[in-house]
């Protein structure tokens, strides 16, 4: 059985042993809708007493886009010091296709930024080279709605990119399915995925290289903490990468772990376990 895990009432109780935060984004501090203005409030605390905060989200877009995303929201720019997100990451693999065809699956305009400058031709499947996955095209759809278009896709061996590795993420009161369910559906039908972002080493270690520059002197890992809501992306992340992880249980989790009522630390602990990450804590939401 897996050790419970300590107990804490915010981020101050850990902050004296961490030089650097790296915080998820949606599920930590909004829901989509709106900010968090605790979870806000620890991370502004924790820069004021001179830790350095860097914000590392699987949002299928460019860093730029989500920092306006995040004024409109209501979050501070004096909350974080940068920012790397899976669009980052992901333009940098579909530029490899520069000039040529791709067929692009997620809302239609919204992310534009994505491809912007990359001489690349948005076609259907028959004539595409890759498919880019940046989320559902509805809040509403399945990854099942999908699969008869992933035969097509299959038929033609392309390649998949999923700019966005979640499975499901918090919206408002709703869990909603991410392009990650997608591109799981891929794999499991025989597809090539290539994922960006979290869990994979390459955010982690721009997120680092950020933090450090924020910092203006190297960084030493074990003074470095991660705080997410997923296990699959978040913790695992967190353990490949040699960082302490803070959970947050009260986003995609919330109902099995019983985040807002008498959660269970012995089912926190078992529910991350499989990740191997090294957790300092839990909360139900980010607070000081």
């Amino acid at each position: 059985m897996t050790a419970p895990l300590p107990t804490i009432s915010g981020l101050s109780d850990l902050a004296g042993r961490y030089d650097a935060v790296l915080s998820d984004v949606w599920g930590v501090i909004h829901n989509g809708v709106a900010a968090f203005p605790e979870a806000v409030e620890a991370l502004r605390r924790f820069r004021m007493q001179g830790g350095r905060v860097v914000l590392i989200t699987n949002a299928p877009r460019p860093s730029g886009p989500i920092v306006a995303m995040l004024d409109r929201l209501g979050v501070p720019r004096d909350a974080y010091d940068g920012i790397v997100s899976s669009g980052d990451a992901t333009r940098v693999m579909i530029a490899r296709y520069r000039g040529r065809a791709i067929h692009h699956v997620g809302p239609a305009t919204e992310d534009d930024a994505l491809y912007e400058g990359l001489d690349l031709r948005r076609t259907g499947p028959e004539e595409a080279e890759v498919v880019v996955v940046t989320d559902l095209d509805s809040d509403d759809d399945t990854p099942e709605m999908y699969r008869e278009r992933a035969r097509f896709w299959l038929s033609r061996k392309l390649p998949m990119i999923c700019a966005n590795p979640d499975r499901v993420v918090e919206h408002g009161d709703q869990i909603i399915y991410c392009g990650g369910a997608l591109g799981d559906l891929y794999a499991a039908m025989g597809g090539m995925v290539h994922m960006a972002g979290k869990p994979y080493q390459p955010i982690y270690e721009e997120a680092f290289r950020l933090a450090e520059e924020a910092a203006g002197h190297p960084l030493d890992k074990s003074r470095v903490l991660a705080i997410g809501d997923s296990v699959r992306t978040d913790a695992t992340g967190a353990a490949q990468f040699g960082v302490d992880l803070l959970f947050i249980t009260g986003s995609i989790h919330a109902a099995e772990l019983d985040a807002f009522g008498k959660p269970d630390p012995q089912a926190i602990a078992d529910l991350i376990a499989p990740s191997r990450a090294r957790t300092a804590g839990y909360l139900p939401r980010l607070n000081w």
